[in-house]
């Protein structure tokens, strides 16, 4: 049953209140019309609890702004949305069109810095976040007493004599829930193998992100990418205020998983009573990569799941980690992100992740 405004509703009895359930939860397409975002479409969802966000279906099908009544959880860049006509694929290129965003998909053939190996040239992060979609459908439905909203697409990175790697993404959330699944679907449409790297760059911002704002793990270790992440190892869990001149810091955590196969991680803020967070299944997304980047007006702390580090896929060739697709092989992943307000729905997020319990109930 969907749970809004203080009391639990079966379906029938919810309906009697209202003309049409998309006065509560509902998905609606639009487009920009302005500016370097113009003609990119865009999904806007709302879930009848306060929680919102956009889905832009010609960037990667990725997750641009998110709120919880009005309150911002996601990390929004002086970029902006900028149509992927504009993408620059060579070298740190792809900064010029990184628009921050609570998921923006990092792949499929390189993740990490820049490089050349011997299938040629690739630039920072890949290409997923700024290729369109073909939009396969969206909607909303019953499931017993509960009702669902959803999109679905799909990307296709591919070239004349290349690889072609194709994903597909579905997104779903229910009436009344504070969060978002996210299942992908990438497979291997070509005729050779092929290099498959994945990292979803999850970015919180102010005022969840503050120097009241801590990272809660359920760690078993965590290392430093270089030197100067080593010199904030320390309080590499801790949020201080934004720094002009900031360096980024950059560290290699392994997490535990709980039952399910689910490892989660969450930014508290105890002053706000808030708490966005993450949860993926660990057994694709064996890394997890903390970006914490206390810049001024480049204020962010990205939480990334991956199948590799952000060294790029020369360094991970050489360390014999370098995954790859068969033709026709195909790799599902599941994430969830949300978001918990309230002193005592925090206090028991934080609760569940140290003492490594699901909070995933479906």
């Amino acid at each position: 049953m969907a749970t809004i405004f203080g009391k639990s509703w079966k379906r029938e009895e919810l309906l009697q209140h209202v003309g049409d359930i998309r006065q509560l939860a509902d998905v609606r397409l639009s487009e920009l019309s302005d500016g370097p975002g113009r003609g990119v479409r865009i999904a806007e969802f709302k879930t009848g609890s306060g929680f919102s966000f956009t889905v832009l279906i010609d960037r990667g099908m990725d997750i641009h702004d998110a709120a919880y009544n009005g309150m911002p959880l996601a990390f929004q860049s002086s970029a902006g949305i900028r149509h992927p006509a504009y993408f620059e694929s060579a070298d740190t290129g792809w900064l010029r069109n990184f628009h921050g965003g609570w998921l923006n998909t990092c792949g499929l053939t390189n993740v990490g810095v820049p490089g050349t190996d011997e299938l040629g040239e690739y630039g920072l992060h890949g290409r997923a976040s700024n290729l369109p979609a073909n939009l396969i459908g969206y909607g909303g439905e019953w499931l017993g007493d509960d009702y669902e909203i959803w999109l679905e697409g799909s990307i296709r990175e591919s070239s004349f004599f290349g690889f072609d790697l194709q994903l597909s993404r579905r997104l779903t959330v229910r009436l009344g829930e504070s969060r978002l699944k996210i299942v992908d679907h990438v497979e291997n449409l070509g005729d050779r193998e092929c290099p498959f790297m994945l990292l979803y760059h999850c970015n919180f911002g102010f005022p969840v992100v503050d120097e009241a704002a801590q990272l809660i793990l359920d760690q078993k270790s965590v290392q430093p990418r270089d030197e100067v992440a080593k010199a904030g190892l320390k309080t590499h869990m801790i949020m201080e205020s934004p720094q002009p001149g900031y360096a980024e810091q950059v560290f290699f955590h392994e997490l535990n998983a709980d039952k399910n196969g689910f490892a989660t991680a969450a930014i508290v803020n105890k002053s706000l009573n808030v708490a966005g967070f993450l949860s993926f299944r660990q057994q694709e997304l064996s890394n997890f990569i903390q970006w914490k980047q206390m810049g001024s007006r480049e204020y962010v702390l990205g939480l990334e799941p991956a199948n590799f580090l952000v060294l790029g896929r020369q360094a991970e060739r050489h360390r014999g980690s370098l995954r790859r697709l068969k033709p026709g092989e195909t790799q599902e992943m599941v994430l969830y992100l949300g978001v918990e307000v309230g002193t005592e729905a925090v206090d028991e997020l934080s609760r569940k992740i140290q003492s490594n319990e699901s909070i995933i109930a479906r």
